[in-house]
């Protein structure tokens, strides 16, 4: 059976994590002399505004998407095919990698400000 407040859990991490590199990036670029390492968005860290609803908007768009993915999936009549289970790892292998991803960019960020 699906449960959407355990669904929810993993969404709202990773929309917590990027929202947390969102606001070590900017607090790294202003105050601290970082600069953005990513090259689609270096020349927007000097717009703070807009550099933070791109960055927000984003994290939204991550987290939401893994949600309705996973709820889609779940969805399905068909739990015990080989295609629902690939399907279901190669989505939960998605979020972990995210969820390791963000982890990593976040601890980066923090190492900046803290050095």
């Amino acid at each position: 059976m699906y449960q959407p407040r355990a669904a929810i859990f993993p969404s709202v991490m990773l929309i917590l994590i990027g929202s947390m590199d969102c606001i070590t990036t900017i607090i790294g670029t202003a105050f601290y002399g970082a600069f953005e390492v990513n090259p689609f968005l270096v020349g927007l860290v000097s717009n703070i505004p807009l550099f933070t609803i791109i960055k927000f908007s984003a994290t939204l768009c991550i987290g939401l998407s893994y949600f309705f993915a996973n709820r889609i999936l779940h969805q399905t009549g068909e739990r015990s095919s080989k295609s629902f289970r690939y399907t279901n790892l190669f989505v939960k292998g998605t979020y972990a990698g995210l969820a390791v991803f963000l982890s990593i960019v976040v601890v980066n960020n923090l190492a900046v400000i803290l050095a």
